[in-house]
């Protein structure tokens, strides 16, 4: 692969659908979710190693994680951490990496990527990835990494796409955010759907050209600190731009506008890892469908996730579909699959029991 292949690993996230294991002060891609001995932030940036030099792995997030950051990846420099000083969504974040990056090397290559989720087959993910960054090289698209769908899943957006049988990098028809049941199962028996993995690659220049013509504002806001990238007033200027700009992911701002939309059809055993009953899917589980962690007794109980304590039994019976997470201060008991109301949880425990417990 070239060799000036930039990462961006946005790892900004505050991982509410995974509440109460993951909390404000240490959201989930900082967490040994997976059991691995390293977090999926640090997982993310193993795989990444694979495909760049460690020196070319940049990370987004807030500033208030910027210790945790340092702590799990003492291999970057300083000037590889970007801190957001306000949560404004993905395309601000990829703009901000995007100028910064282009006034070190303009001809670079980026690949963007969540830092939470799962990947299990690497070399297949190293193939897409290349396949992707050598089209981007190229020519001026923009490219999105889809993810063959295997169920009728609702909660994930969709990427529609012309069929050209032997061409890898297709063409871009429509995208659909999160639908409903009768209309994803349609998309899964079309067969020309993917899911949105929400990682993409891009030209600098592709990616630059398409902020300014499709979101002036943001384009304007972070070419305006070309001046002040890798200076020590960086920080100064991203406080007083983030306190400017709109709240807006990438695929309303430039991805669903663009002409120039390509995807890369992947199958290398992905999972976003959005909720407790995403992470039900990939761990092992006993002979009636439950996830067990901890010193856990079922009776008459399957498709359950339930997570223990040390040093105290959980006994479960009757139960079906729910998650059981026992921690310090928080004891959560719900239907698995309702990932939707944890927001709610979380506000209202706030609102009653203070910022301690969220």
């Amino acid at each position: 692969m070239s060799t000036n292949i930039y990462v961006v690993i946005m790892a900004g996230g505050s991982g509410t659908r995974f509440w109460p294991y993951s909390r404000d002060a240490k959201p989930k891609q900082f967490l040994d979710v997976l059991g691995t001995g390293r977090s999926l932030l640090q997982m993310t940036f193993d795989r990444f190693t694979e495909i760049t030099t460690p020196d070319k792995i940049w990370v987004v997030s807030n500033e208030k994680y910027d210790a945790l950051i340092k702590e799990q990846l003492p291999e970057l420099e300083s000037h590889q951490i970007l801190l957001e000083t306000e949560k404004r969504n993905t395309a601000p974040c990829i703009a901000y990496a995007s100028y910064k990056i282009m006034k070190k090397d303009p001809n670079a290559v980026l690949v963007v990527s969540p830092s939470d989720h799962a990947i299990f087959k690497e070399k297949e993910f190293k193939e897409v990835i290349s396949t992707s960054v050598d089209s981007a090289a190229s020519e001026e698209k923009l490219i999105t990494i889809g993810i063959r769908p295997n169920r009728p899943e609702t909660g994930y957006g969709y990427i529609q796409y012309i069929s050209e049988p032997g061409v890898p990098v297709k063409k871009v028809k429509t995208f659909t955010e999160k639908p409903e049941a009768d209309l994803a199962a349609k998309f899964l028996e079309s067969g020309d759907f993917l899911w949105n993995s929400g990682i993409f690659v891009w030209s600098i220049d592709s990616i630059i050209k398409a902020f300014e013509k499709h979101d002036e504002e943001i384009a304007s806001l972070f070419a305006d600190g070309l001046s002040e990238y890798y200076t020590d007033n960086e920080q100064l200027f991203i406080k007083k731009a983030y306190s400017q700009c709109k709240n807006i992911s990438i695929d309303y701002a430039i991805m669903e506008k663009a002409n120039n939309v390509y995807v890369v059809p992947g199958d290398f055993g992905w999972s976003d890892l959005g909720s407790w009953n995403a992470l039900h899917e990939i761990k092992s589980k006993d002979e009636d469908e439950n996830v067990i962690e901890g010193s856990v007794m079922t009776y008459d109980s399957k498709d359950n996730y339930i997570k223990g304590r040390k040093g105290k039994i959980t006994v479960v019976q009757g139960c079906e579909g729910m998650l059981i997470a026992d921690f310090d201060d928080v004891l959560l008991v719900c239907k698995k699959e309702d990932s939707s109301v944890f927001r709610d949880f979380i506000t209202d425990v706030k609102a009653e029991k203070g910022d301690k417990f969220v």
